[in-house]
Formats: structure tokens, C-alpha cells, sequence
């Protein structure tokens, strides 16, 4: 079949892979200039920075997209298991947790805060592991086109804890207040708030623990480029040239119309465009627009100077970490207290900056564009914030940031909406709620225009690099199903 993928981030990408892999003749259509989508890349003045994702987890799912490929992981990249995977500080307090993936050492770091929470941890990670086994493994394969496919699966769901939210399921189990968040924050990082999204992402600590957290060398932007290079040896890959609509034909796809006034045929359209862009721009169709999620406001900071203080990853959380979320994500206002993350991949791979220097980029969540901030005011105020709660002894104690600044770029919500087409500005998609989950998110396949698929963040199972790659191997097994049954 003749199948035209718009749009050339992680889902596009690797639903591409798949489907040459099947023997389909495959175009991707990316309107920007270079792949990637949300995972880009800037370079400035040999500094590099990822402007998306940050870290592999789940490298299983990288092998087997390669193998579908008939290449390995070790061919394509060059992979680091992170020790420790992370840091985490609480503003004004010298505590701190290194995460990684030793049982002992993770006791140890825990009965810091808490002897009762250190020795409850096996428990954490056992009931988190049925989770992961009894529900993420079964509901990550399916594509959930009936409601009865969802339904069966809440009674285990309901039985292992997993219908109750991240910060409940973690509070069964960690007492002590800074325990908690270590092990509950994680949604925030696919836009999910712990305090309201379910319990099947109080997994990804669990995940990390048992699989590790991983970099590969030339950042998240070296995967991108590994599968564009396999996509372009047996496909088509155009830049610079966005999708305008998708075309129908009698309820059916036929191909794509671009800006430049070409028309690209097609069998099948998979979109890996966001899916309200999708379905509102692309297929002029109304319909409900889904609670989106937060957005991200990000400092891309090439600096002269070490700040050995840095782990790899680096988490702040500011002094009231529950009213930050509130603020964000609830009320959508911007927070009065600031709870940051800080990559710092030169810490690992020096060739990420100049000799001697870092590259750094900060990451604060804040209210989408629905919330009506006025970004060209805000903005400024945001970023001196973010500087002083990194400089002061409080925060992270970069003692001298200011002055080390070379390079200096930014993402905000406005970035999100005119440069990826998100909208109001958000990071990640739909909120991961229960009812915009598995069932009740935009389904893998199309529920009104035959031939017209999705992969991405905004389908089934979700945002996340896991589970963009995830929604990859469901469109495609989806395909291939259809078109055995005449469907397509």
C-alpha cells in the first residue's frame, strides 16, 4: 500500500519503520525542517541541546523497533546506563535523593527520610510490577477500538490499585512527604498531574528502577536521526513542507494536500500530527477538544564553566511542591513556587559543549495558553525567577550562572502552538486521565474516515518516548490486521 505519514517525530518515525518493514511503499511529510518534532535539537556555538525528551527508558522497545528494522540497538547508537539515574533537591533543605536502580542503595537513600517508608519499599515495587505485568503490558497492546476492550480490563485494574490516583497509590505505601514525591512526580514529565492522574503511571519509578535510565551519546536527537536514516533508505522523507489537509474520497483517505500545492496519494494516512490539529485543521472537523495538558517553558543555557554540583538529571522541588501542581494544572495560573527540572547531558558527554563549559537546559511546567498569560509579558519576569531560585544556595547553588551564560535560547508555550502546531501551547497532548486513557483517548485508528491512522502522544497508550514507540507498534500491527480483513 502506498502510506503517507505526516508528520516526522518519534511516532511518525517509528511507524514508519514498521510499515517498511511490512513492504508498504512510505512517504513522511514533516512541515518543519529537519525531523524530530517535539525531540529537535539546537546547536549554537558547539553547544547541543535536546529540546524534548531527555532519557531512554524501556531500551527493549528500541531493540525491537530496530530488529523490525533488521538492525540492532548497539549498530544505531551508543547507549550509557545512568548512575545514579537522577538527583533530587528540595529547595532550602540539604537533603537530597540519588535514584537509581540498586535495591540497598535505594533503602539506604530512603531510610535518610523515613526507616518505616525504607522498609516498605519492596512492597512499593512489588505491587507496582503486577501493575506494569497485569495491566500496562496488556492494555500497551491493544487498541482499545470498543468500549468493551476498556471495561474488561478495569476489574484487575480496580483489584491491583491502579484506578486510584499516583499520589494515592504511592501514599499507601510512603509516609513521609519528600518519600512521596520521589516516587509520585514522574506523570509530571508526560504532563500528568500525581494528584489526579491513575495510579498506572506510579509505574514509571518501577520501570526505571528495574530497566534503568539511559543516554545515548549525541543526546535524544542521535535516535531521531537513526531512525530518519533507516526510514530514508527504503522511503521517502520530505521537510519544509507542512500538510494542509488530508483528502477524502466517499469517507475515505486519499492522500495529503501540502503548502507547497503538491498532492501526495495515498492508501493510508497515519498522523502523527497532534489530533486536534488533526481532525480540526487537517480534516475540517468539528468535535469536543479534549482537556489538554500543561506546557513547558524551557532555558537552553551554553555557559563557559563547569557546575560539578549538576548530576546528569537534576530535579528541584520547590518549597510547596503541591501547590505548584495545583497552580499549573488545576487553576492555570503561574506558580508561586517554582519546582524545576535540569539537564545537564555534558556531565556525561563532554562533547555535548565547548571544552570546559556545560550545556544546560531547564525545564519549569506552566499553564498552557488556555489559561490567556500574555507570554510576551511574562516571559522575561519568568526567566530571572528560574535564575535566581538556580543560583541561590537554596536552589541548586550555580553560584555565577548569569555571568557564564554564551548561549541562551528559549521554548515557550508560544513555541509549542506556532512551531508544532499545539494547541493552546501544550507539551504533551491530552491530559493522561482515566477517561481520556486507552477507550476514551483519540483511538489508533480513526472512528470516522476510513484509511486514516494515528500514532503519537495524543493516541493510545500515550505521551512519553516508551509510549510514542508503543503506539507505533499498535497502529501498525492495527494496519497490518485492517488490510488482511479488507478494511483498507
Amino acid at each position: 500500500m502506498k502510506v503517507v505519514v505526516v508528520g516526522a517525530g518519534f511516532g511518525g518515525l517509528a511507524t514508519a519503520v514498521h510499515l517498511l518493514a511490512a513492504g508498504h511503499q512510505v512517504t513522511v511529510v514533516e512541515g518543519r525542517p529537519q525531523p524530530g518534532g517535539r525531540a529537535s535539537r539546537i546547536c549554537d556555538r558547539g553547544w547541543r541541546f535536546d529540546t524534548g525528551p531527555s532519557l531512554i527508558t524501556m531500551p527493549e522497545l528500541l531493540d525491537d523497533l530496530f530488529a523490525t528494522a533488521g538492525t540492532t540497538t548497539a549498530r544505531e547508537l551508543k547507549l550509557r546506563r545512568l548512575d545514579p539515574f537522577y538527583r533530587i533537591s528540595w529547595e532550602g533543605e540539604e537533603r537530597q535523593l540519588m535514584f537509581n536502580g540498586d535495591r540497598a542503595q535505594m533503602v539506604d537513600q530512603i531510610a535518610g527520610f523515613s526507616s518505616a517508608d525504607a522498609g516498605r519499599y519492596d512492597d512499593f515495587m512489588a505491587a507496582s510490577r503486577r501493575i506494569y505485568e497485569e495491566a500496562i503490558l496488556v492494555a500497551g497492546n491493544r487498541s482499545f477500538l470498543k468500549l468493551g476492550d476498556f471495561l474488561s480490563l478495569v476489574p484487575a485494574m480496580a483489584r491491583l490499585g491502579a484506578l486510584r490516583s499516583v499520589e494515592g497509590f504511592v501514599g499507601r505505601f510512603f509516609r513521609e512527604p519528600h518519600v512521596r514525591q520521589a516516587f509520585a512526580f514522574h506523570p509530571l514529565f508526560i504532563g500528568g498531574d500525581p494528584f489526579r492522574v491513575p495510579a498506572v503511571y506510579a509505574t514509571l519509578a518501577y520501570l526505571q528502577a528495574e530497566g534503568g535510565v539511559w543516554y545515548s551519546d549525541g543526546g535524544m536527537w542521535s535516535v531521531v536521526e537513526a531512525l530518519a536514516r533507516i526510514v530514508g533508505r527504503g522511503g521517502e522523507l520530505r521537510f519544509g513542507d507542512p500538510v494542509t489537509s488530508i483528502v477524502r474520497r466517499e469517507g475515505r483517505v486519499v492522500g495529503v494536500d501540502t503548502a507547497s500545492g503538491d498532492r501526495v496519494g495515498a492508501d493510508v494516512v497515519v498522523s502523527n500530527a497532534d489530533v486536534v490539529t488533526t481532525r480540526r485543521r487537517l480534516l475540517g472537523l468539528n468535535g469536543r477538544i479534549p482537556s489538554l495538558t500543561m506546557s513547558c517553558f524551557l532555558l537552553y543555557l551554553g555557559v563557559n564553566r563547569k557546575f560539578p554540583q549538576l548530576q546528569h538529571h537534576t530535579l528541584l522541588v520547590g518549597q510547596d511542591y503541591r501547590g505548584f501542581i495545583h497552580d499549573v494544572t488545576v487553576t492555570r495560573q503561574m506558580p508561586a513556587s517554582l519546582s524545576l527540572y535540569v539537564h545537564a547531558p555534558s556531565r556525561t558527554e563532554p562533547a555535548m559543549a565547548p571544552e570546559g563549559g556545560e550545556s544546560i537546559s531547564v525545564l519549569l511546567p506552566v499553564p498552557n495558553l488556555g489559561s490567556g498569560f500574555a507570554w510576551s509579558e511574562a516571559e522575561e519576569p519568568l526567566r530571572e525567577r528560574i535564575l535566581d531560585v538556580l543560583e541561590s544556595p537554596d536552589g541548586l547553588g550555580l553560584s555565577g550562572l548569569r555571568d557564564s551564560i554564551q548561549v541562551e535560547h528559549r521554548w515557550t508555550p508560544l513555541t509549542f502552538r506556532d512551531e508544532l502546531a499545539s494547541p493552546d501551547g501544550n507539551a504533551f497532548g491530552p491530559e493522561p486521565l482515566l477517561l481520556q486513557s486507552a477507550y476514551f483517548r483519540q483511538p489508533n485508528r480513526d472512528r470516522d474516515v476510513q484509511g486514516l491512522y494515528y500514532a503519537g502522544a495524543g493516541t493510545h497508550p500515550g505521551a512519553g518516548v516508551p509510549g510514542v514507540l508503543m503506539t507505533a507498534s499498535v497502529t501498525s500491527e492495527l494496519i497490518r490486521r485492517d488490510a488482511m480483513e479488507g478494511r483498507i
